[in-house]
């Protein structure tokens, strides 16, 4: 089926457009004539080729929920909240989705089962919160919650990019260095020492082998990167990959700790917001464990998960994994002995974002100086390899 652009004049001489889907022209002049409409104009709509698509982000979701959740709060049906909304949308990727769930919305499905056939837009935990919130008859309480949940998560998420970033950034900065010194300086001195007569100190002949692998094979160096990175990737696609992917990011010194603290405040704060909305628990965690970001953290949740189902606790798989500090299991068992696991999740996850934020600025701190002193072992290093032999010529001048 293709799409169709047409206009036309209602009973009253009052212009109408907009745009039809159908087999041929034919087939919307005659719908829109049944419908009573007069001086019938239908073209096919221009194919759009768009190199970068528009999308719709987490931030985007969670000003329309804000909106959302006043508009119910006032009393007004939920199809005409999507109207206005719809309306009063610029961004046209997110008009589209408006329009998809309202026609959905008009279909007669509820609000909840609608989201879960966008699973782009809407994640399971989103799903899963509306259709409790529908159950419950308080859906602006819980788009309330939804909101405050996102904004947090979308902090969180800028805060392990950041983390992520700058120890990458420095890497790709010492290697194009280091490869501009090795391709293009140390050539030059290489020719001047082809005269030399003497035999070369050690560091010299070793930094100038160095610069000959670079200059034969700059093409092997040039693509070794973006080789590993695909090949990363590759290796992400598969069960065992991705776990012992997981696994290392966890185990690294010092952005393993960020990673970690990160992942605990999004468990708490994932499960907090679930058990404040009425999700049964078991159900919860099957989201949180979707959710969780990494796979060694989904596997010690579902683990938890079956540890539940048989009578148990919470607590006991969580500790057993060793996954998560001594300190978050004994207040998670604390909440489940005193009834009050919702507000001790909601108290770590406060305290491990806390965390997160001093992790990444401490690591920051600590990288400066590393990379001072990497860029002048390397840099100096060069330097002095190559003057070596000046000074030695020079003594004996």
């Amino acid at each position: 089926m293709a799409v169709f652009v047409w206009q036309g004049k209602n009973r009253q001489g009052v212009p109408q457009s907009g745009e039809m889907e159908a087999n041929n022209r034919e087939i919307v002049s005659a719908t829109l004539r049944r419908q009573g409409l007069a001086g019938i104009k239908v073209k096919k709509k221009p194919i759009e080729i768009n190199l970068f698509p528009e999308k719709v982000d987490e931030k985007d979701i969670s000003i329309f929920f804000r909106q959302l959740s006043t508009m119910i709060n006032a009393g007004l049906p939920l199809v005409q909240c999507f109207e206005m909304a719809e309306k009063g949308s610029e961004k046209k990727a997110l008009n589209k989705l408006l329009r998809d769930v309202r026609q959905n919305l008009e279909g007669g499905n509820p609000l909840g089962e609608t989201m879960r056939k966008f699973p782009k837009e809407f994640d399971r935990l989103t799903c899963a919160l509306i259709e409790a919130g529908e159950q419950g008859g308080i859906l602006d309480s819980i788009l309330l919650r939804l909101c405050t949940y996102k904004e947090k998560a979308l902090s969180l998420k800028r805060k392990i990019k950041s983390a992520m970033v700058y120890p990458v950034a420095i890497l790709v900065v010492s290697f194009i260095v280091t490869s501009i010194l090795m391709i293009f300086v140390i050539p030059i001195f290489s020719e001047m020492f082809a005269d030399f007569g003497a035999e070369l100190p050690a560091p010299t002949q070793i930094a100038m082998a160095i610069s000959d692998i670079f200059v034969e094979f700059w093409y092997v160096i040039l693509f070794a990167p973006i080789l590993l990175v695909f090949a990363i990737k590759a290796i992400y696609k598969t069960p065992a990959g991705h776990y012992q992917m997981d696994k290392l990011l966890l185990s690294l010194p010092v952005l393993g700790d960020v990673l970690r603290k990160a992942s605990v405040a999004r468990f708490c704060r994932t499960f907090s917001t679930l058990a404040a909305a009425g999700v049964p628990i078991l159900d919860a965690l099957d989201t949180v464990a979707e959710t969780s970001g990494n796979v060694v953290i989904e596997e010690v949740i579902l683990a938890s998960k079956e540890s539940i189902s048989q009578g148990q606790t919470l607590t006991a798989p969580l500790e057993a994994s060793g996954v998560f500090p001594v300190m978050v299991t004994q207040m998670i068992s604390i909440g489940e002995q005193t009834g009050s696991l919702e507000e001790m999740l909601g108290k770590i996850a406060d305290f491990y974002e806390e965390e997160v934020d001093t992790a990444v600025e401490n690591m920051q701190q600590l990288m400066e100086p590393m990379i001072m002193a990497f860029l002048g072992v390397v840099i100096g290093g060069l330097v002095i390899a190559m003057y070596l032999p000046i000074f030695q010529m020079a003594s004996i001048v």
